[in-house]
């Protein structure tokens, strides 16, 4: 004690310094670690009986270990969820079979409804729209052209009704309104107001009968022929733009339904692609005609990248079934063959590709006599393998039911997971299996022959013994060398006498 306070007179019982980590054995690493939750040591247990401290009993080292290893676990689980935070994964989708795929979402180059999803940019010649500007006013959505047809008329009245109660100004019709022995250009225009109504009722050729030119205005005359010649004009030029616009054959295409999805499946022992179109109306649609595109992006071999390639999928034209009846629906069927562009298109490769097939059905309407056109797209997840339409024709009295409700159902079908092209050299592997196994079976036959043309000779030595044999089978090529016999004549005699 007198050395404890004569060496350490002026230090404290007990010393706290921060943690050093030296990772010697495991002793240290658990003293560490149990001093780490409070960042200091106590470095009296290091000066044992040297220095007398006074401090709290610490608790066990196994319950220490235990709780920091816990707070270890929660800290690398919060710096994981952070991390994820941080950076988000790429979402994986599940395909059609369960397998998981990170797919992104493919922008369409046609919508479902028909739309093209195209918008054209940084056009400098905007002046060729004002050369077709009956095109540009059908064009226009219906607020525009509503505000387009009320203004034309709008304008054109109040420009000549200016006009004429310019002619009222300048002669002086305005200043003798009272006076009954002047002869004005237009008779009770007394303001902007009735040459306005004036200019309305010349222009409709209404004629009320109250405000009328009269003979003493060269200049109102020529001003009326103008304006009923303009009038004319505006006439027949707006309303020729309402009838267009409103007898469009855009709505009839709404009328003209695809298929949700797109199928792959055997049809006579070859793989198709087939989608199902229909006519909701009872009109039916003259000389339908069903065109398909694939669109996709491709690279030549000269290394140019073309994007959006536009390659043409043959729906019958070749044969004609590309002309359609459209009074029912219809199932359009594809062949994958080595023209088409699916011929090395397998289940899985199907999962893993980026395309668009755009189908096109042009027709004349019944009622009107104009083309329509109605269109629809598929993207590769909306192509189904292995799956087939269901029917929905059904035989009532007197009349075929069409269920519309059936119109998108489709159900599985064995069909093989290959593609066209190995399916067709499957096919001609067995056909050449086949064509093999008859010619050998053919090039049997000559060697049955000659062991029938054999077995006489054994006979006729067996009968010179006297022992009878009966011939079995192959009689008719022995029939056939008797004949050959009879035919030779001298020779045939020679050759049984020489044997006799």
């Amino acid at each position: 004690m007198a050395l404890e306070n004569s060496v350490l007179p002026c230090h404290p019982d007990s010393l706290s310094l921060p943690v050093e980590e030296k990772g010697e054995g495991e002793e240290v690493e658990v003293a560490t670690e149990a001093t780490a939750s409070t960042g200091v040591f106590n470095l009296s247990e290091e000066l044992g009986h040297v220095v007398t401290t006074e401090t709290a009993p610490s608790p066990p080292t196994s319950a220490r270990v235990n709780r920091s290893f816990q707070d270890k676990l929660a800290e690398r689980e919060a710096k994981a969820i952070q991390h994820r935070k941080k950076t988000p994964g790429v979402e994986k989708e599940r395909g059609r079979f369960g397998w998981a795929r990170t797919r992104r979402k493919r922008q369409r180059y046609v919508e479902k409804n028909g739309r093209c999803n195209v918008q054209h940019g940084n056009m400098r010649e905007t002046y060729r729209y004002l050369t077709d500007i009956f095109t540009t006013l059908v064009d226009l959505n219906w607020r525009c052209s509503l505000f387009v047809f009320v203004m034309a008329y709008a304008v054109t009245w109040l420009f000549f009704g200016a006009i004429w109660y310019l002619i009222a100004y300048c002669r002086g019709d305005l200043d003798h309104l009272e006076d009954q022995n002047w002869t004005p250009c237009v008779n009770n225009v007394n303001g902007f107001i009735s040459a306005f109504l004036f200019s309305i009722e010349t222009e409709t050729t209404i004629g009320y009968g109250h405000r009328v030119i009269t003979d003493q205005c060269p200049v109102g005359t020529m001003l009326l022929l103008l304006q009923a010649i303009l009038g004319s004009m505006v006439n027949a030029f707006m309303v020729g733009c309402m009838f267009v616009k409103i007898s469009q054959p855009n709505k009839r295409a709404e009328t003209l339904v695809f298929s949700k999805h797109a199928v792959i499946s055997l049809r006579d022992d070859k793989l198709c692609l087939m989608f199902r179109v229909g006519d909701l109306r009872s009109s039916h649609i003259v000389g339908a005609n069903m065109r398909a595109k694939l669109i996709k992006s491709k690279q030549t071999q000269e290394g140019e990248f073309i994007p959006l390639d536009q390659t043409d999928i043959s729906v019958g034209f070749e044969t004609g079934d590309d002309r359609l009846f459209l009074v029912s629906p219809l199932v359009i069927s594809h062949e994958i063959n080595a023209r088409s562009p699916f011929w090395d298109m397998s289940q899985a490769q199907l999962e893993k590709e980026d395309f668009e097939i755009v189908v096109i059905l042009e027709g004349m309407v019944e009622a009107t006599g104009m083309t329509c056109q109605a269109r629809s797209s598929y993207l590769a997840e909306e192509v189904m393998w292995g799956h087939r339409f269901s029917p929905m024709m059904c035989l009532a009295e007197g009349f075929f039911d069409i269920d519309y409700g059936a119109f998108h159902h489709t159900f599985e079908v064995d069909t093989p997971s290959c593609s066209a092209r190995e399916l067709s050299l499957a096919a001609a592997r067995l056909d050449a299996h086949l064509y093999w196994s008859i010619s050998s079976r053919l090039d049997e036959e000559p060697t049955l022959a000659n062991q029938a043309a054999k077995q006489p000779d054994s006979s006729s030595a067996n009968s010179k013994g006297g022992e009878p044999t009966f011939i079995l089978g192959e009689m008719t090529d022995i029939q056939e060398q008797t004949g050959l016999g009879e035919l030779n004549g001298s020779v045939a005699t020679d050759q049984s006498e020489s044997e006799a």
